[in-house]
């Protein structure tokens, strides 16, 4: 008999037994497991025996108020979602218990309504977690291949597909972005193929000039032009019983196309200069930066092979929608390439936060470039903001110089994070006058104070 599934968990701490009461008619056909806390010390007790999703805290409480509590379970339970109840007039308690690890705050007196909204908001973030758990136990199942690295769900996701498709032998173009590592999402793909012990023959189709590619894919013969002293077999039959890569296909000349359109449609080779072909049997794997339907369309590159080319295709995410994985990623690379004679050992939290908050337009490949250099330029034990580049990281100035103008940073972010912490110096902190003198309201400056982390 298969088990229920999981029920998403919901914890109330409230000293007051009025509240507590409430919440629980509030919350009763909603289909949550409920469980109630009169003080932080039953709420811990309770949390060690029972699995808890999220929670929902009263600020102020007798022998454990709402933020020790909050820090606790942030250190023994970081999974757990803590949202804090607050009394009118705490917003300032509030905002620590942002900082803290809370996912929001809640004022009293609370509408019914929307604190089941702001739940089910909660519960639905839950679900995908579980989704994603799931997904992740699925694919660690069955994917072999270690340097594609990363675990955000659009990360497991295109593991997941090139479990799948690595069995099969079609045709497979895999687009992306610049430096998103579509040539190791190639090599997973022949990782997971029957042709795994076979030769993974990559060619990059940019960096072969016009003049030599037809040579360099097909071969020829001894004597066909100026220079062939011998014959050779040509990367494509190179890659017999295995897999040929062909990377940024779009860069083949039109002519190239036709006679590798030929080479796929009647599985054989011939070598420049001969009149006899070969028969070859491999995988072909394409990949491009551009999108070669548009391509087609703008008549740069054959329809017929486009067609033979796109059986299957494997989107490759840029680094920005993988943001979650930039620590795993910058660990890798940290790991990877720091020789045993230097001093760094690991990456500051403000420098993962420095690096969270940048696009990376060159993706992965300039993420594991910024690594190296830091590796290199580092003098202590942790690469810190200041190891980075200036596009990452710049020090914004607090006191506006002729000779530096208004801030040192060209970011948006540098010129907000410079703009806060002047407007919070001329107030003495005081968040409201802040808000004034920024001519914003109070809850985008909460909001943005987090965010920097100020």
């Amino acid at each position: 008999m298969d088990s229920d599934p999981p029920r998403f968990s919901l914890l109330f701490v409230d000293d007051d037994p009025q509240i507590l009461s409430l919440l629980k008619g509030i919350f009763a056909k909603e289909g949550y497991h409920i469980h109630t806390a009169p003080n932080g010390p039953d709420a811990l007790s309770l949390l060690a025996k029972t699995n808890i999703d999220a929670a929902l805290i009263d600020l102020r409480m007798p022998e454990m108020d709402g933020l020790t509590l909050l820090e606790k379970i942030k250190e023994g339970y970081p999974e757990i979602m803590v949202t804090i109840l607050t009394g009118y007039g705490s917003v300032e308690y509030a905002v620590k218990a942002l900082k803290a690890g809370a996912v929001d705050f809640l004022e009293k007196p609370f509408s019914p309504v929307r604190l089941r909204t702001f739940m089910a908001q909660l519960c639905r973030i839950w679900e995908l977690n579980e989704e994603n758990r799931t997904l992740r136990a699925n694919v660690e199942s069955r994917f072999v291949f270690d340097p594609l690295v990363g675990k955000s769900t659009m990360m497991l996701e295109l593991k997941e597909m090139i479990a799948q498709v690595g069995p099969s032998r079609s045709t497979i173009l895999i687009q992306g972005e610049t430096g998103v590592g579509k040539e190791l999402v190639a090599r997973a793909i022949h990782a997971h193929s029957p042709r795994a012990r076979n030769t993974f023959m990559p060619v990059d189709c940019a960096a072969i000039s016009e003049t030599v590619m037809e040579s360099e894919l097909f071969g020829h013969t001894k004597g066909a032009f100026t220079g062939a002293h011998a014959s050779t077999l040509g990367l494509v039959r190179s890659a017999e019983k295995g897999t040929l890569f062909l990377d940024e296909v779009g860069e083949l000349s039109p002519t190239t196309q036709a006679k590798f359109l030929r080479t796929i449609q009647e599985k054989e080779v011939r070598p420049v200069g001969s009149s006899q072909s070969y028969p070859v049997k491999i995988r072909v794997l394409a990949a491009s930066n551009r999108d070669l339907s548009t391509e087609v369309e703008r008549g740069l590159f054959r329809e017929d092979l486009y067609y033979r080319l796109n059986v299957l295709t494997i989107r490759v995410p840029p680094l920005r929608d993988m943001k979650e994985d930039i620590p795993i990623l910058a660990a890798y690379f940290l790991k990877r390439f720091t020789p045993s004679r230097s001093p760094v050992r690991e990456i500051s939290r403000e420098s993962l936060i420095c690096m969270e908050r940048y696009d990376w337009p060159g993706n992965i490949r300039e993420l594991e470039n910024v690594i190296r250099r830091a590796i290199a330029l580092g003098k202590g034990n942790s690469i810190l903001p200041e190891d980075l580049p200036s596009n990452i990281y710049t020090p914004p100035s607090l006191k506006p110089t002729e000779s530096t103008g208004p801030f040192l940073g060209d970011s948006l972010a540098s010129y907000e994070i410079a703009a806060i912490k002047n407007a919070l110096a001329q107030s003495g902190s005081n968040r409201k006058k802040a808000a004034r003198i920024l001519e914003i309201g109070e809850a985008t400056l909460y909001r943005k104070i987090r965010k920097y982390g100020i």
